[in-house]
């Protein structure tokens, strides 16, 4: 199977299981932007500079977290004392400078954004500042075709917890039992399931 082939099936899947719903709400770091690599490496490389050498694979545990809570949780992890709030910007700056303009896409759920555009109601739902997800959106080339975006910041709590998907479905005007959830962590999938939205992990099909 080529690599086009694969692209196919998954697209297929993915309009298989998405349809009957009026708004699509997708995850970006992950779902739509293939980067996690870069948001690793970038997380790896803050914490080296300071001295500690961590393990990125915590960064893919904890996706779909925002930035400040993710060092919370190396700081536990780690018995360090790293500020969230120096850390976070460090973080933001070398992936914004140094990786965001090469984020390629996640194509088969790309596609599925495009192809539904105009058809369903369509957001973004991030653990990312509202700067970067502006960003990767426009260099993915899907931007102006959503139409809520709701990122880190934005709401009371965050991922696992419902709010931003309950806040997305608010600004849409579309009740959470009509929205479908695109994901690729576990705690974007518990707050869609809190929310009383169905999902779809894009990274199982």
């Amino acid at each position: 199977m080529t690599k086009e082939d694969l692209i196919d099936r998954k697209l297929n899947m993915l309009t298989d299981l998405s349809e009957g719903f009026n708004a699509f709400l997708y995850d970006c770091d992950g779902t739509l932007a293939d980067n996690m690599g870069a948001h690793r490496d970038t997380y790896v490389q803050v914490a080296a500079d300071k001295g500690v050498e961590i393990d990125g694979a915590i960064i893919d545990e904890l996706a779909g977290w925002p930035v400040v809570e993710v060092i919370g949780e190396i700081n536990k992890r780690y018995n360090v004392n790293f500020d969230p709030v120096e850390f976070s910007a460090k973080k933001y700056e070398l992936f914004y400078t140094d990786h965001i303009g090469k984020t390629l896409p996640v194509q088969h759920v790309v596609d599925h954004l495009k192809a539904h555009a105009g058809k369903v109601r369509i957001a973004v739902v991030s653990g990312s500042g509202r700067e970067a997800v502006n960003k990767t959106l426009q260099v993915l080339g899907i931007r102006e075709l959503v139409e809520v975006m709701v990122c880190a910041g934005e709401t009371t709590k965050a991922k696992p917890f419902p709010d931003p998907f309950l806040r997305a479905a608010e600004l849409l005007g579309v009740a959470p039992s009509d929205c479908l959830v695109f994901e690729d962590g576990n705690a974007g999938v518990i707050a869609a399931e809190a929310a009383g939205m169905k999902s779809v992990r894009v990274d199982q099909l």
